[in-house]
């Protein structure tokens, strides 16, 4: 998993360089685990630290309309789950079914 996302945020980091310079790098594996960061000089960011189980990180970087983006996110057995501001939400549940669901778990055996 943490290859993934490690390629995923190299490779959006490749694409929206130009000349980009690493400013920071450091990484440090060991048999308890991992962590890495860096960051680069078009302000490109991340970092994520974890071992087999878990992993804990963010990512952050500039949209070409200068709006700051970051995403936090934790990769563990149930899945990824990234948390962020500019990530899409889901609508709520609308009023009738939230009632239907009511109804349907208070009359359940």
């Amino acid at each position: 998993m943490f290859k993934y996302i490690l390629i995923v945020a190299l490779i959006a980091g490749a694409v929206l360089a130009e000349d980009a310079e690493i400013l920071k790098f450091n990484s440090d594996v060991n048999e308890h685990g991992f962590q890495y960061e860096y960051e680069t000089s078009n302000h490109i960011h991340a970092q994520a630290s974890g071992d087999e189980h878990t992993v804990k990180g963010d990512f952050e970087w500039e949209s070409p309309e200068g709006e700051h983006i970051k995403v936090n996110y934790v990769a563990d057995d149930d899945g990824y789950h990234p948390q962020s501001d500019v990530l899409p939400t889901p609508p709520p549940i609308p009023e009738a079914i939230a009632k239907a669901l009511q109804y349907i778990q208070s009359h359940s055996r």
